[in-house]
């Protein structure tokens, strides 16, 4: 099975550059994960984002500490299995943390948990994971969105599956970092990088930013304009296990320059 990884989607460029770049690979990948939890002006994700994403040929899209961002997601997160939020937030949050699908290369599923270091109080994201995978056995590959913070907290949830998971791909930080590696069948990368534009303060222009950083009162943060550049990562899976991971970054064509 070939998985597509797409990291972070973000604002309008995000999301241009990330329906291109799906609909040109589609046919290459037996399935397409994205995480779109900024895709609508940088905060949460609206119906209509979704349902680009999903056009475009995202099987699962999902969520993270913005998950509910956009007052119409609890809603979506109830009416559809194509869209998930943490796994570890507290019982009763309306949608799903993890969805199984039987897809023509076979059955797979898609998790997500939210790390707590430096982000709001969330259950155990170990506990919730061992849960998973105890209740799931190895009968068929778990691939886990790790969105979180801090670097040392996303190593060790990577280790905590490995052996366990086909694959941890750490989202959030909107940074894609070089070190791809495989542990015990388990395909690893702390962050797979933001979908947008990358001349920008992961995602937002510079300029407000800036100002934020250096006066009172600063203006609201809005998304960066420009070319962007869609992260991702591609993960080729032999049964319950990844044999190979490989980072991507396809930039969209075009001369505007970021502002």
């Amino acid at each position: 099975m070939r998985v597509l990884f797409v990291g972070d989607v973000f604002g309008t460029p995000g999301l241009r550059a990330t329906r291109a770049y799906l609909r040109e690979v589609r046919d290459r990948f037996d399935l397409i994960v994205v995480n779109g939890e900024n895709a609508t002006g940088g905060f949460g994700l609206a119906r209509k984002h979704f349902q680009q994403l999903r056009d475009a040929g995202a099987d699962v899209v999902t969520l993270g500490n913005h998950s509910f961002d956009q007052p119409e997601t609890a809603e979506l997160l109830e009416e559809t299995r194509h869209l998930i939020r943490p796994l570890n937030y507290p019982p009763g949050t309306p949608g799903l943390g993890a969805v199984t699908l039987d897809l023509p290369a076979g059955r797979v599923t898609v998790a997500q948990v939210l790390g707590r270091i430096f982000l709001e109080p969330m259950d155990d994201p170990f506990r919730a994971l061992d849960d998973l995978v105890e209740a799931l056995g190895d009968e068929h590959p778990l691939i886990v969105d790790v969105h979180a913070e801090a670097t040392s907290e996303k190593k060790v949830l990577g280790w905590h599956l490995a052996g366990r998971a086909a694959a941890a791909i750490g989202t959030h930080t909107h940074v894609q970092t070089a070190d791809e590696t495989i542990q015990r069948g388990t395909a690893y990368l702390t962050d797979v990088g933001m979908s947008g534009v990358q001349a920008s303060s992961i995602g937002m222009r510079y300029d407000e930013v800036h100002a934020r950083f250096t006066r009172k009162p600063s203006p609201r943060w809005r998304p960066a304009q420009g070319r962007a550049t869609v992260c991702a990562a591609e993960i080729e899976l032999d049964g319950t296990r990844a044999r190979a991971i490989r980072r991507i970054q396809w930039t969209e064509e075009g001369d505007e320059e970021p502002r």
